[in-house]
């Protein structure tokens, strides 16, 4: 058996994007064949003019802007980039001043020399970029390993948070999920990028297939697109040794002890899980949604993977508004 096996993904069913409200969660409807729904996003070319780096102690950070007035704040999973959210930034960024980097270890963010990756890395960095925009406070919306960040960030700045979105993610119950722990090992060895990064970088179709980026971790065969995958594996094939050092910063449970703290948070919180992601725990989102203590529920979505918000923009713009109150 390859590696890339041993994450036992399979094809994973269609994505559904009907929901009906019952209760306190949602409930997908059906997965329905035919054309995936178009992203209606910024293409690739589009998303790296209005790039802008801004210069932290803990880098050059990369990041991209959308809108005017109160900010949201997106963060991207590993082993994606900001561009992950182009779709919700071009839906929201009529109610937002949408805001999406870059984290440190991954895209196109510039690591200061010696600056550690780790989770509570990026928090520091976030809090200390949002000073450099002049943003007070932010709506926050995560996927991935930038959901335990989010969690983090609330913890250490509450105030700072008027509401979150979480989708498929760590939670304090399980982070990491087991199946990263063969990239963690690879990471150690400083072969990930060469034995899994590389060869998708290369072969596209190989990316896309059931052993690839997209077969276990994105809900349409075709997804993600050429560009994407350049967009997102380009730098960090191009910059291992910082690539390795962020996936080795996800070797922890870097979520003990929040669950306290979470729950005398003051923010509305909404949880949005993909049923067909087999890399986080099916019992994570009733665990989410019943630690926060304002929390809005669990809305799941049939057979959509892991990174489905970059597939299904409308949804995430559908359920932020609503949050929102806008």
């Amino acid at each position: 058996m390859q590696r890339r096996d041993m994450l036992k993904l399979g094809l994973g069913s269609m994505a559904a994007l009907a929901a009906g409200w019952t209760g306190r969660a949602w409930s997908g409807g059906p997965a329905q064949a035919g054309a995936p729904l178009s992203t209606g996003a910024l293409d690739a070319a589009a998303w790296t003019a209005a790039r802008r780096w801004t210069q932290t102690p803990f880098g050059r950070i990369a990041h991209v802007e959308r809108g005017a007035g109160p900010a949201a704040l997106f963060l991207h999973g590993f082993p994606l980039n900001g561009f992950q959210w182009r779709g919700a930034l071009e839906r929201l960024s009529a109610h937002r001043r949408c805001i999406a980097p870059d984290m440190l270890g991954l895209g196109y963010t510039e690591v200061a020399e010696g600056q550690g990756v780790t989770p509570a890395d990026q928090v520091r960095m976030l809090a200390d970029l949002l000073d450099r925009l002049g943003v007070d406070s932010v709506d926050l919306v995560a996927n991935d390993s930038g959901g335990a960040v989010a969690q983090l960030f609330a913890v250490a700045h509450p105030r700072r948070v008027r509401s979150l979105l979480l989708t498929n993610c760590d939670a304090e119950t399980d982070c990491p999920p087991p199946a990263l722990k063969p990239v963690i090992d690879l990471a150690r060895e400083g072969r990930f990028a060469t034995e899994w990064l590389a060869p998708w970088l290369a072969d596209h179709a190989l990316a896309r297939s059931p052993q690839g980026l997209g077969g276990m971790t994105f809900t349409h065969p075709h997804n993600p697109t050429d560009e994407a995958i350049e967009m997102y594996l380009r730098p960090l094939v191009d910059n291992a040794a910082r690539t390795h050092a962020y996936a080795l910063g996800l070797d922890s449970n870097v979520l003990a002890g929040v669950e306290a703290a979470l729950k005398q948070g003051g923010y509305p919180t909404r949880i949005l899980w993909g049923t067909g992601d087999d890399i986080f725990s099916k019992d994570s989102p009733d665990y989410l949604a019943g630690v926060f203590g304002e929390s809005r529920g669990v809305r799941r979505l049939d057979g959509a993977k892991l990174f489905w918000p970059e597939e299904f923009p409308d949804l995430v713009a559908e359920e932020a508004r609503r949050l929102w109150g806008v």
